[in-house]
């Protein structure tokens, strides 16, 4: 029994229904309006028609009515049958009265429908123009219209002549419209809920797609994407929200997913290291040296344990956008020429050439923080993997609208194998594992350049060297005061 009423409830609460329910509503509305107005028309059509008749009656009227010496008479050829049926026709409904009220001829069908009174008379003269009237008979009750109006005889005297007609045939053609619509009405709304039943289902049927969709998805499915109708209409921008937010929810699971795989496979190494470092010296040291020494050694890993991981937290919320860029304009040339500064001493012990080439200003929107590590990145992989007498140059200019930071090696060089993959997480390229660090450096890098608007490039000879080329939107120059600020800016650097 619940599960009924739940269902009907449901049912009742459905899109649909309230839809279909909102169609009848309306049609039953409209219906009812049209109705209400070609009944007011008709009736106004049909009184129309008979106020003609009258003013035609009043012509013939005129025609055949003669007053003389205060008596009505009426003048036609008696032989004549067409005459003779059109005065009785003006007869059968018929007043006539002197300006003082009194009756000089009326006819029994005008006395029920009653007779007008002297003051009536005299109001309906002073007008100066027809005068016109509804009454219903005290005999049948059918409706009549009167038309009424000044007659002036031989001596100009002023009479009150009146005519009617009946308006029960008028009222019956209502009558029958009124009857006939309002019995067929019912027929209409019905007819109209069904096609509006049938309108609200093709209507709500991407909805019901887009819900089996949602139902369908799943962390497994998350590529599934409803087709659009390309209708331009609200359905279809349902349509591509739900899509979008669907790739959306993809590109986060994916993240999530790469980041516990990096997260299997990046630590498992240092912890069976460390673990079998700490089981070696559990079962063979035999002296405080050899302890000390494990110890030592399981520090150590235990620290670039550490480092791997806040690396890949921080690449983490910066993918997520969970790492919030704090921007200012800054000129990139004296960044540059401070960062090669430092990379100074790292590059004599390698026994590289270390260069600047810069051209400024160069004016950026970035948060420095980030850009220096970006540039740092950059010139740590350059100094690591060119050889002692090798060569490493960092070059910044503006063109075209554009920051362009280059920084050139003439180092091993990246196989054309690998170069699609570079700036993927932890990838390394093969035949250097001697020289590789965590393999999150250029992630770091092409994040930077895509969270500032921009986009990094590399070319790359193996054995000639690589060149790394990041390109970054142009800055509006800004007030010497801020110029300065922004150049000038102490900040704290978090370099990886």
């Amino acid at each position: 029994m619940m599960g009924r009423l739940l269902s009907k409830m449901a049912f009742v609460r459905g899109l649909r229904f309230r839809f279909t329910v909102a169609i009848a509503i309306f049609v039953s509305l409209l219906l009812l309006v049209i109705g209400f107005f070609f009944r007011q028309r008709l009736e106004a059509v049909l009184e129309e028609q008979v106020r003609q008749v009258l003013d035609e009656e009043w012509a013939a009227t005129k025609a055949y009515l003669i007053i003389h010496r205060r008596e009505a008479e009426w003048r036609y050829d008696p032989e004549d049958a067409e005459e003779t049926l059109i005065v009785k026709q003006l007869q059968r409904v018929y007043f006539c009265a002197d300006e003082e009220g009194k009756i000089l001829d009326v006819s029994p069908a005008f006395e029920d429908l009653g007779i007008f009174t002297p003051q009536q008379i005299r109001d309906a003269l002073a007008l100066n123009q027809p005068f016109w009237e509804e009454r219903v008979s005290d005999f049948d009750a059918e409706p009549y219209i009167i038309r009424g109006g000044l007659f002036v005889d031989d001596d100009n005297r002023r009479y009150f002549v009146a005519i009617g007609k009946s308006a029960a045939e008028s009222r019956r053609v209502l009558e029958e419209f009124t009857r006939t619509y309002f019995t067929i009405l019912p027929f209409m709304i019905l007819a109209g809920s069904l096609i509006g039943w049938f309108l609200a289902s093709r209507a709500i049927s991407p909805v019901h797609e887009l819900a089996q969709a949602a139902d369908r998805i799943s962390g497994l499915n998350l590529s599934l994407r409803i087709p659009p109708r390309n209708s331009g209409d609200e359905i279809d921008h349902l349509i591509h929200t739900f899509n979008s937010m669907v790739e959306r929810l993809e590109s986060s699971f994916e993240m999530t997913r790469r980041f516990s795989a990096d997260v299997s496979h990046e630590l498992r190494t240092p912890l069976t290291s460390i673990r079998g470092q700490l089981e070696v010296a559990l079962f063979t040291a035999s002296t405080a040296e050899q302890y000390r020494d494990a110890i030592i050694d399981a520090l150590e890993d235990v620290e670039k344990l550490g480092q791997t991981i806040r690396a890949m937290l921080l690449l983490s919320q910066a993918e997520s956008g969970q790492l919030a860029l704090q921007k200012s304009v800054v000129d990139l040339v004296p960044v540059v020429a401070d960062i090669v500064d430092q990379f100074q001493i790292p590059a004599e012990g390698e026994q590289l050439t270390l260069t600047a080439e810069v051209e400024g200003p160069c004016w950026v929107e970035v948060d420095r923080i980030q850009i220096e590590r970006m540039i740092s990145n950059l010139l740590s992989n350059a100094v690591k993997y060119t050889k002692p007498g090798g060569s490493v140059t960092a070059r910044c200019r503006a063109a075209a609208g554009q920051v362009v930071f280059e920084v050139q090696d003439t180092g091993v060089g990246i196989p054309p194998a690998a170069l699609p993959h570079i700036f993927d997480r932890f990838y390394r390229v093969p035949g250097q594992k001697e020289k590789q660090g965590l393999g999150l450096g250029l992630s770091f890098v092409a994040w930077i350049a895509k969270a500032h608007g921009g986009h990094v490039e590399v070319d790359s000879v193996p054995g000639r060297g690589t060149r790394f080329i990041v390109r970054l939107p142009c800055a509006a120059t800004p007030e010497p005061a801020v110029a300065t600020a922004g150049a000038s800016a102490d900040q704290p650097r978090e370099l990886s």
